[in-house]
Order: structure tokens, then sequence, then C-alpha cells
């Protein structure tokens, strides 16, 4: 299910998360070569990214809402 991102936060290990309409979070990683996220590393790119939708695996299995 495809939802929007509404926000972010760093976790533990100081990578980006999304935080999703949803309530989940997800990892939105800048890992060249594996995954091309460079917007991920300014203020600016995360910011143009706000109401992009993404593909929630957790909503899809039923999970409940993460803790912000």
């Amino acid at each position: 299910m495809r939802q929007a991102i509404v926000g972010y936060h760093k976790d533990d290990e100081n990578h980006w998360v999304a935080e999703l309409e949803c309530g989940h979070n997800q990892h939105v990683r800048h890992q060249p070569p594996w995954i091309e996220r460079p917007w991920v590393t300014t203020e600016a790119g995360r910011r143009s990214r706000l109401g992009l939708a993404l593909e929630c695996m957790k909503c899809d299995r039923g999970e409940p809402r993460d803790n912000p």
C-alpha cells in the first residue's frame, strides 16, 4: 500500500527515517550503488519529497503504527 511521507527523523544509527501518513516509519537511505537517494542527504532534498508516496509493507501486513 502506498503512503505519503509526512516527516523525517534520524534513528539511533544516524540514518534518515521517513514518517509515513499511516503512522509507520521507513528508512530512506542513500547507499550507492544499491540505493540512489541523494535527495535524503540535504534538508531541501528531504523537504522536496514530502508527500511522495512510498510502498508501505507494514500496511500490507496489517502491522500496528510505529512508535514516534
